[in-house]
């Protein structure tokens, strides 16, 4: 596993959670982007001083096989949203867990963070793959 994975959290949704020092950066997993299929559009949350509760409804990710919310992973409000998406919401794709980050969060306690799955905990409660 590579460090760009393993120092991050997870939700059952399928969003991760990189912890930087006052925030934290927002994105769906590989498996997410990979169960979504070609990412055709995305709608992102104004970064304002409105506050979100976990689990609360940040935006919208569309495909080609479907449509999806992602949602916040703690408590917190948006300071900074991935606007290199709108034209270019194929990052998600091509990169989930780097250029394809969705939206920056001020969590109201970072602590909050700790209480989310790793790396392992999240691979252990994916559907196992057919062979």
């Amino acid at each position: 596993m590579n460090e760009e994975v393993e120092n991050l959290k997870l939700t059952p949704t399928h969003e991760w959670v990189r912890r930087k020092t006052k925030t934290i950066v927002i994105g769906i997993t590989d498996y997410g982007q990979q169960m979504l299929s070609d990412v055709t559009g995305v709608d992102l949350p104004e970064p304002d001083d409105q506050r979100y509760d976990a689990r609360d409804d940040l935006g919208v990710i569309e495909s080609v096989r479907t449509t999806i919310d992602f949602h916040a992973p703690v408590s917190g409000t948006v300071v900074k949203v991935n606007s290199e998406l709108l034209a270019n919401p194929e990052l998600i794709n091509q990169d989930p867990f780097g250029k394809g980050w969705l939206v920056e969060m001020k969590p109201d306690k970072m602590s909050d963070v700790d209480g989310l799955m790793d790396f392992d905990e999240y691979e252990s409660d994916l559907p196992e793959e057919d062979e």
